[in-house]
């Protein structure tokens, strides 16, 4: 049996969807009216997702849309970012891209600010600069192996030299709807992607069909399905152990729709939002720092396989310190410095790897407790900086 080219197939249905709407390849979703006001009517009835991630960024970040359509998701993200933030769309469509490329100037003239850039390339792989492709290709076409090994020189030197979307340069990356479209051989090259591009402390945002079971490879091979964001849909957990397995951190299910969209074939397919997270990759340091979970678990463990024990002061490397303060786990911690601080050109290695170990109040004693829902902690009940009354 042939295999499906899920490439092909992608890009004949949006081509047509991008000309004439197509309700079938949408969920629906409520959208704050509020920041639809300004954007064409056309680029609004030529949006297909599932989600609306647009919801979790935040003035001042630069914000990357994988499969960015006719725009919708980037002009929204675009007043939300405000004049002081950036918002990159990248697809592979020409046909969407020409609509969100000649939307542009209109939504830009009513916010006042020009902050969005559209840019060609496949999300999967967003070292390669397609604009720049066609142009090469243009002006030097490929009529033998020389022009072959010509063109292969300069697509190394793209990915080396200038990336469409460089590395650790995004602090949000969010998509609705379209990493279920990337064909299954080259899902893990894309996770990989999004984990690349990101700053340490960014974080994804990714809206999308999950199924809840396995999709058999027979509904794989049906290009109505896959282009329609069905049959190329990851299993619930199997979407969330991709991030993970990516390099990810702390993903969490931000949005899960109620109500199947579609059931085919005694399979449920439905909308969810998952947002995972990039953390420095430093090495571990002892700072006679400590950690305590709240609860309401008797226990957890993060994704370096730390365990943490409801009311136990746990001690944690610098850098594990610096994470359990930060979104998304800063909420259910409680951040416990020492008494007296290590220089850190004095700090010696921590060895993560022994699981749970207790940090003596010894070492602690007296020292400042910091977290967001514990601000009273160091706040107006504290005697100065030595602690507590």
């Amino acid at each position: 049996m042939t295999s499906l080219n899920t490439e092909a197939a992608v890009r004949d249905r949006y081509s047509g969807a991008a000309a004439e709407r197509e309700p079938e390849l949408c969920c629906p979703i409520d959208y704050d009216r509020r920041y639809l006001e300004i954007i064409p009517q056309e680029v609004i009835d030529r949006d297909y997702g599932c989600g609306d991630p647009s919801k979790y960024v935040r003035e001042g970040e630069t914000v990357l849309d994988l499969g960015s359509g006719g725009g919708k998701i980037c002009f929204i993200a675009a007043q939300k970012v405000g004049p002081t933030g950036s918002i990159i769309g990248v697809d592979m469509n020409d046909d969407m891209l020409n609509l969100a490329r000649r939307s542009q100037p209109l939504v830009a003239e009513k916010m006042g600010y020009d902050n969005l850039s559209f840019r060609k390339g496949k999300i999967q792989d967003m070292t390669i600069d397609r604009d720049a492709v066609d142009r090469y290709l243009r002006q030097t076409p490929i009529n033998n192996e020389s022009d072959l090994q010509r063109f292969e020189a300069f697509l190394q030197d793209m990915r080396l030299n200038a990336p469409l979307i460089p590395a650790d340069s995004i602090d949000v990356i969010v998509s609705n709807c379209v990493l279920n479209l990337v064909d299954g051989s080259e899902k893990q090259s894309l996770f990989r992607e999004l984990f690349r591009v990101l700053k340490p402390g960014g974080r994804a945002v990714i809206s999308d069909i999950v199924s809840d079971e396995p999709v058999p490879k027979s509904m794989q091979q049906d290009a109505t399905l896959w282009s329609g964001c069905i049959s190329g849909a990851l299993q619930e957990k199997a979407f969330i152990d991709a991030f993970t397995e990516a390099g990810f951190q702390g993903p969490q299910l931000a949005a899960f729709q109620p109500e199947p969209w579609q059931t085919v074939e005694g399979i449920e397919f439905r909308s969810a939002t998952v947002i995972a997270y990039k953390f420095p990759q430093t090495e571990c340091f002892e700072h006679h720092e400590a950690v305590v979970y709240q609860g309401p678990y008797a226990s957890v463990h993060d994704d370096d396989g730390h365990r943490f024990t409801r009311g136990v002061r746990t001690a944690v490397c610098r850098k594990t310190f610096l994470k359990m303060r930060s979104e998304p786990y800063g909420n259910d911690f409680i951040a416990i410095e020492p008494a007296i601080p290590i220089d850190p050109e004095n700090a010696a290695p921590f060895d993560c790897t022994n699981g749970q170990e207790v940090r003596s109040p010894k070492i602690t004693k007296a020292g400042r407790v910091t977290n967001e829902t514990n601000a009273s902690a160091s706040g107006d009940n504290c005697c100065g900086e030595g602690g507590c009354c």
